[in-house]
Parts: structure tokens; sequence; C-alpha cells
């Protein structure tokens, strides 16, 4: 069983993420589903983003190191999009058992990190055709965690949703590549916690 911090993405707690949740904690994990909004949710993602840029991302990272204070070392740091940015960082501040991302990544340096914490396994899924996909951040962010001697997967799904997870987002939602996302992610997790 792991402990799994579970950040959302710039839409807020959606059914997306308490999915996530149910289905992490239906395989025995225990799941801290990460609220940064204090329970607000966005449907548009050019208000989400205003929003993300209005409390900036340096509060956010703040707040999610803050977030997971009490767990102890040795947990599962997951985000989707803008959470997956999130995770990152938390991984890079705390001793984690592994970095569990969804449609986001960004280089370490942009998250004022040196390096890649070596040792802490990364597997990173993303759309295809995730029109919110930078190539660069992602060659970026798996060029930094192969420096690190770190072992990384990269899952491409054959979608163009960006949170193709989410069955309220019904022009993005993919039931096929969800399940087989969770196929992937529940095995990372019980492998990275042994």
């Amino acid at each position: 069983m792991a402990s799994i911090a579970l950040f959302h993405s710039a839409l807020g707690v959606r059914p997306g993420i308490t999915d996530a949740a149910g289905r992490l904690r239906a395989a025995g994990h225990d799941v801290l589903v990460v609220d940064q909004y204090g329970g607000r949710v966005f449907d548009d993602y050019a208000a989400a983003g205003a929003h993300v840029d209005e409390v900036g991302f340096p509060a956010l990272m703040a707040s999610a190191l803050d977030a997971v204070r009490d767990l102890p070392d040795g947990f599962v740091a997951a985000g989707f999009s803008n959470g997956a940015g999130m995770a990152e960082y938390v991984a890079t501040q705390r001793r984690c058992a592994g970095a569990l991302l969804f449609s986001g990544a960004l280089p370490v340096a942009v998250l004022g990190a040196d390096a890649w914490p070596a040792g802490v396994p990364v597997q990173l899924h993303y759309g295809e055709r995730d029109p919110h996909r930078s190539p660069e951040w992602v060659d970026g962010f798996l060029a930094d965690v192969r420096r690190s001697g770190s072992p990384v997967e990269f899952v491409e799904h054959p979608v163009a949703g960006h949170l193709f997870t989410d069955p309220s987002l019904p022009a993005e939602h993919d039931a096929a590549a969800t399940e087989e996302l969770w196929r992937r992610a529940l095995a990372f997790c019980a492998r990275s916690t042994g």
C-alpha cells in the first residue's frame, strides 16, 4: 500500500480527480487529495489559467509542499496537468517513492530545482494530440529524469484530450485510454512502494 498525494489540474477538484482518488483507494492506497482552490472549480481553461496566474505558481508550489508536511517520507506524488507541476516540485523537495504525472511535465529548472532526485521513478502520461502539450517541456523533463539515473516510463495515449480521464469533460474523455492509463498507473504505484 502506498501513500499518495494527488494534485488537481488548473480546473480544480473535478470528477476526474475524485475518480482517480477512488481508483487508487480501491487498490488499497491511502490518498490525500490536495485541494489548492478550497473547493473552487472551473469549467474553462482560460478562466482557470487566469486564476493560476493571479495566485502565482510560487504560491501554489509553497502550498503544495505545505499540504504534504504531515505525510511520512516515501509517498508517491501524483498530479494532473498543473498538478503534475505541483507533484514534480514536491518530489524535488521531499523524499518520494515515485512521481505519477498526467498531462503535465516541466523541466525541473522551471521549478527552481538543480536536478531530478536520483532513485525517484517517474511515470508520465500524455495524449498524443493533447493541445496543451509542450514538446520542449516534456523532452526537457524526461532528459532531467534520465540524467539522474532514475527510471522513467513515458506513455503516450492515442487521444486528443488534455484531461482525457475526466468523465465530466465529454469533449476530452476517452474511456479506453482511461482504463489503459489506470492499468499502468496502478502497476507503477505497486512497484514504487514494494
